[in-house]
């Protein structure tokens, strides 16, 4: 018998089955349980963005909690189901590394798979797009915030949010669960800036979203695994509350029985994603607001802290017809969009980055949001360490440690 890295006995049966105990309780548990948690950096989200950023504010010497009200770690590349992360390169060359890079390339080597050649120019921007078994992944991006002695509470979400002198307290609640977090940072990686909202500060959205995607597999034509995966766009796709999810996966799964009806005697459902997969919600309105104009002509920032790449992608009720950038453009992200405008101690990474609408729909694919996520877990390590607000972190220092942990930063 063998004792894995969470604590759980883990032994090979007689017929070759691993099997998992977990230890018995000594007594009933209470119907809800109080515990406190002090702790340096918070990150509410353990999606795509939250993960690395946790990861990355952990490594960096920071005491780090992850609270995902899900059932594991990935967000769209796992849960969602789009498990081809890019894009990580642009123009024969690799633009965006570091923590997340590191895991993508863990799960195609575990699982047997191969990388684009970053140095060929594709005709079409998806082939370069690397393929991950998103089982694996989320297996390993567990596996990485354990060993940076991150500490995950799934199955919770924040109730309430309270400023105090040098931080916040926040309070999270899950099933027989009631969790008071004290910080001194927050990285709010929801995808809509939920933590942001219920502070009052000020958001971005449009009256209309794009569709979300809900990922199947008929008839195993593939086996399930490192594969793209069938898709059904569910339009009018909203992620910013518990009613409106509940909504776009309801939507969803009516949508892909009527389908299934008509495949009778044709084809099986051999797959489907426990959730859709979310394009766009709310976006924060930061010190600085990315335009479609900044992005395309692939502004340097001076306080950028990472590029992103891939082409404006609106998708609507037509469908999509990708903009790709112009030769040579590779977009950057500024430390100063991932902080609300008038706040202290708060930032966000992924897709709610301040952002106007169309540099968004290049902005939130799952490489740029890694990089921002890394970025925002250096600069909140940093803060917290230094005891000072996310502003006032040295820019110098905050590239500095991106590049310790194998992040490419921009040339400024």
């Amino acid at each position: 018998m063998q004792r894995s890295a969470v604590g759980v006995a883990v032994a090979a049966s007689s017929n070759g089955l691993l099997e998992a105990a977990m230890p018995r309780p000594q007594s009933a548990p209470k119907t809800q349980v109080t515990v406190r948690t002090q702790t340096d950096v918070l990150v509410v989200g353990g999606g795509t963005a939250g993960t690395i950023a946790a990861i990355q504010a952990a490594r960096a010497g920071a005491k780090t909690a992850l609270i995902e009200r899900g059932t594991q770690l990935g967000g769209t590349t796992t849960t969602g189901g789009v498990s081809f992360p890019g894009l990580f390169d642009a123009w024969g060359k690799q633009v965006i590394a570091g923590i997340g890079w590191e895991l993508v390339k863990q799960a195609v080597e575990l699982d047997q798979g191969s990388l684009p050649d970053f140095s060929k120019i594709p005709s079409r921007h998806w082939q370069n797009q690397v393929q991950v078994n998103q089982f694996v992944y989320a297996l390993l991006a567990e596996e990485a915030c354990i060993n940076a002695g991150v500490t995950i509470a799934y199955y919770e979400s924040p109730l309430s949010v309270q400023k105090t002198a040098d931080g916040w307290i926040v309070e999270s609640v899950g099933p027989g669960t009631h969790r008071q977090v004290t910080c001194k940072q927050i990285i709010d990686c929801t995808g809509g800036a939920s933590v942001v909202g219920m502070l009052d500060l000020p958001r971005l959205r449009e009256a209309e979203t794009q569709p979300g995607s809900l990922l199947y597999k008929l008839g195993g034509v593939h086996p399930v695994g490192r594969e793209q995966l069938d898709r059904l766009y569910v339009h009018g796709a909203d992620s910013s509350t518990s009613a409106t999810l509940t909504q776009a996966n309801m939507a969803g799964r009516q949508s892909l029985l009527k389908e299934l009806r008509k495949q009778k005697n044709k084809a099986r459902l051999v797959h489907m994603q426990p959730e859709t997969a979310h394009r766009e919600s709310y976006r924060i309105q930061g010190e600085t607001v990315i335009t479609v104009d900044d992005y395309t002509s692939g502004r340097v920032f001076e306080d950028a802290v990472c590029y992103a790449f891939y082409p404006v992608d609106l998708h609507g009720r037509d469908g999509v017809k990708p903009n790709p950038l112009a030769r040579g453009k590779v977009p950057t992200i500024p430390l100063s969009a991932l902080i609300p405008k008038g706040s202290r101690n708060i930032m966000v990474a992924g897709r709610s980055v301040s952002s106007d609408r169309l540099a968004n729909s290049g902005l939130r694919v799952q490489a740029s949001c890694m990089a921002m996520g890394q970025a925002a877990g250096a600069t909140a390590a940093l803060a917290a360490q230094k005891n000072t607000t996310l502003l006032k972190v040295s820019l110098k220092n905050i590239r500095k440690m991106l590049l310790k942990h194998g992040a490419i930063v921009p040339t400024v």
